[in-house]
């Protein structure tokens, strides 16, 4: 998938016409998967490429001071527009320049000028331009062919990145999940810890992550991997690390303990899938009464996740090369 960060970045050659969708994406839920398919085909259909214009920061930092925590940074919302089937991304900052451009001239100068588009696929409540007012009736009023992808619903409510991060925060992962239409994730970039992990016979990948949302602090069984490689069965463990540290960190950690692998991962991406929460985080009397947990923690985890996904061939499998 070509990424484009501005519109001087644009190719000049060679680039052939779009079918544009517009929007934050954060989280890719069922609502977004809808549009992106309909856009992967209309763009099959007319030999064009499926293109995505979405923003490096969420809007509502600079239209209301402050912005929510997102679901997926904009490297998440990227890998998962490429598996989406995504050709091409512009990815804009949104600043007060882009907030002050009316919606006329944000379609005629980066729509149709820049992206070259020939066709539309919103979403029905997608607005852009100054005031939030362009839309998918300007478009039409303007003559372009459109696809207006109506709302999406689970469990009778209405799919939404705010409803998710809800779900997310209280540790519903069930019901998140249901609206992402997969298992709720995160990525990170692994970062040197104190190395506890390895001496207590657990490694642990610690990620700085690349968003700020992620489920309550807890203990969790995972799959995880680097991107563009296989899944690894995991336990994650979310929290201040009472037994060693007490209370007083102003940040969780989150470590993820990729079972049956032991290979170096400093300063790469890793994605991380929640499949099911196994505990709270608690403090234990000493390193032993850990030890011993997190061996019923991992035992557990292999039980519920079966295994690596039997999908995925030593190929991929970045701990059997």
């Amino acid at each position: 998938m070509l990424v484009s960060r501005a519109i001087a970045g644009l190719p000049r050659t060679g680039f052939a016409g779009s079918v544009v969708s517009i929007g934050v994406f954060d989280g890719i839920h069922l609502g977004h998967q809808a549009i992106l398919a309909k856009n992967v085909e209309r763009a099959r259909e007319g030999g064009l490429v499926p293109t995505v214009v979405t923003f490096t920061a969420h809007p509502k930092e600079v239209l209301l001071g402050r912005a929510p925590k997102t679901l997926t940074s904009l490297e998440h919302r990227l890998e998962l527009f490429r598996r989406a089937g995504v050709g091409h991304t512009l990815a804009l900052a949104f600043d007060e320049r882009l907030r002050n451009t009316p919606a006329e001239e944000f379609v005629e100068k980066i729509l149709i000028s820049a992206l070259r588009a020939q066709r539309f696929v919103l979403g029905f409540d997608s607005k852009f331009g100054r005031d939030r007012s362009g839309g998918p009736e300007l478009l039409e009023r303007l003559g372009y062919p459109i696809d207006v992808v109506p709302r999406v619903s689970v469990d009778q409510r209405a799919v939404s990145s705010t409803a998710i991060r809800e779900a997310v925060e209280l540790g519903d992962l069930a019901g998140a999940a249901r609206m992402l239409g997969r298992a709720v994730s995160v990525l990170g970039t692994v970062v040197r810890g104190d190395g506890l992990g390895r001496r207590l016979g657990f490694p642990t990948a610690n990620l700085d992550l690349h968003h700020e949302l992620h489920p309550p602090a807890g203990v969790y069984a995972c799959r995880a991997r680097r991107l563009g490689h296989g899944w690894q069965s995991a336990v994650t463990n979310i929290g201040f690390r009472p037994t060693l540290e007490g209370r007083a960190a102003a940040r969780p950690r989150i470590e993820v303990h990729l079972l049956d692998c032991e290979e170096e991962l400093y300063g790469q991406s890793l994605e991380v899938e929640f499949v099911a929460h196994l505990r709270a985080e608690r403090r234990f009397e000493g390193l032993d009464a850990l030890i011993e947990q997190i061996a019923r923690d991992v035992a557990v985890a292999r039980e519920l996740l079966g295994g690596d996904d039997p999908g995925m061939g030593p190929e991929e499998d970045p701990c059997r090369r």
